[in-house]
């Protein structure tokens, strides 16, 4: 299914609890959505998924319709983020439960290793 990022944006800001810190930035023809600065959901062509880890992340994935992203059929499979199924963007209030549930989550992730650079020569 091919999905516009914007409509997905527009979703998500409105099933969002209100006091929801969301931002959003363009990345590669879609858009990654912000919760204090630390990545949270994936808006693209593919669909809506939210960033999402242990036991959320096994719930999510169970839910009828829901499935693991991936961006390109030959591309892996995220470990973090699942598409929402359609039915569950359409029920606003079931959905703000598992957007507070992921940014929620968010808090628990482990950071990303720093990169540092090389010395030159």
């Amino acid at each position: 299914m091919n999905h516009d990022p914007k409509a997905l944006q527009a979703i998500l800001t409105t099933a969002a609890p209100p006091d929801l810190p969301l931002t959003f930035r363009p990345m590669f023809g879609g858009i990654l959505a912000y919760v204090d600065g630390k990545t949270f959901a994936s808006l693209s062509n593919v669909g809506l998924a939210l960033k999402l880890a242990g036991d959320d992340h096994r719930d999510f994935l169970a839910l009828p319709g829901a499935e693991a992203l991936r961006y390109e059929p030959d591309a892996p499979l995220s470990k973090s983020y699942v598409v929402a199924p359609p039915a569950l963007i359409a029920d606003a209030a079931a959905f703000r439960a598992w957007i507070t549930r992921a940014a929620a989550g968010l808090a628990k992730m482990k950071a990303p290793a720093k990169r540092t650079k090389r010395p030159k020569g």
